[in-house]
């Protein structure tokens, strides 16, 4: 005889009745304690650098998410194997909510990159919100002798491989980004790997690189203090914040490039109440005035995309990357 089967016994009720009770309270204890959430500690993954975009941008929001909850979110660096050490680190996590990782663009171009990865980007790692948007620019020391974009191509096309870019990585969004306007513009760069974007910033701005693609965010303030110049961004229009800055296309490359943005991911089963509220929390720090300052100081746009909207970016940023590494024919890791 089960514990429920001896109650109805003692008590006279029916067990219809005192099976629903026992239902009606799991749930509410269920929703109490997402209601709880976070109780502790959160922790946020960013699988690069510090400085760099993605870690930038995380900063601020964790910064948002714990003056809205009472809870510190603490932002931790576990740089490697572009991003794939701190993601894999993330999908092994306890699935309560407490651990989760932030990533760019280059998250959807992991299955391209590597053979075989540490983790399953569809299965181990649930896309949770996307929240601040970004056009990628072309970055050079302000000092140097690229005045417009046409001055860079016009070296490359005159002297294929001697003009070298940096980024955190092959296979990073960064990289990407340049190969495609290497293939846009019909002439080839020499790839220069870094441990991270602001490695790569660095050497910019000590000559060792003539370029870099950067997320806006990762290099304003740089362009700023008069120490880089942007020839281009990607997107379809100019920045408010940079106004003499071109599109590639008005820069005289068919070149659209990529808005790139930064999101968060939990480990496959999560609680789906904790991650709505999650996204809840996340749709209120983007609208909040000092985070659109913040977004539109760095060159960016704060909005939240929920997790549906979230995957359909994923789907579409794979299709059009997977197109550049069949076209540049990437080699696998």
């Amino acid at each position: 005889m089960n514990a429920i089967q001896s109650v109805c016994q003692r008590t006279g009720l029916p067990l219809l009745s005192l099976s629903l009770i026992a239902v009606l309270s799991l749930s509410a204890a269920s929703a109490h304690a997402a209601d709880a959430w976070p109780s502790k500690a959160v922790r946020i993954i960013v699988p690069y650098s510090p400085g760099g975009a993605v870690d930038v941008a995380t900063r601020k929001i964790a910064q948002k998410l714990g003056e809205q909850t009472g809870q510190s979110f603490v932002v931790e660096n576990k740089p490697g194997a572009t991003g794939t050490i701190g993601a894999a680190e993330a999908a092994r996590a306890t699935p309560d909510g407490y651990t989760l990782v932030a990533n760019d663009t280059t998250y959807s171009l992991l299955p391209f990159i590597f053979k075989k990865l540490p983790f399953d980007p569809k299965e181990d790692l649930e896309p949770v919100s996307a929240f601040l948007f970004g056009p990628m620019a072309l970055a050079v020391n302000a000092a140097g002798p690229y005045k417009t974009l046409q001055d860079l191509l016009n070296k490359a096309q005159s002297e294929p491989d001697t003009v070298t870019y940096g980024s955190g990585g092959a296979g990073t969004t960064p990289f990407f980004a340049a190969e495609g306007l290497g293939l846009a513009a019909n002439v080839k760069f020499l790839h220069v790997p870094f441990k991270g974007a602001a490695e790569a910033t660095q050497a910019v701005l000590s000559n060792v690189i003539d370029f870099q693609f950067s997320s806006t965010s990762g290099v304003i303030g740089n362009v700023k203090a008069g120490k880089m110049r942007l020839l281009a961004i990607s997107g379809d229009q100019r920045l408010s914040l940079l106004p003499d800055v071109p599109t590639f296309a008005e820069a005289g490359v068919n070149y659209h490039g990529i808005v790139n943005w930064t999101g968060l991911w939990a480990p496959k089963g999560t609680p789906p109440d904790v991650l709505e509220r999650l996204q809840k929390e996340i749709a209120t720090a983007v609208s909040a005035p000092d985070v659109k300052t913040f977004a539109t100081s760095m060159g960016m746009q704060p909005r939240q995309a929920n997790a549906q909207e979230f995957k359909k970016i994923l789907d579409d940023s794979s299709t059009t990357w997977g197109n550049v590494v069949t076209k540049i024919n990437f080699q696998q890791h």
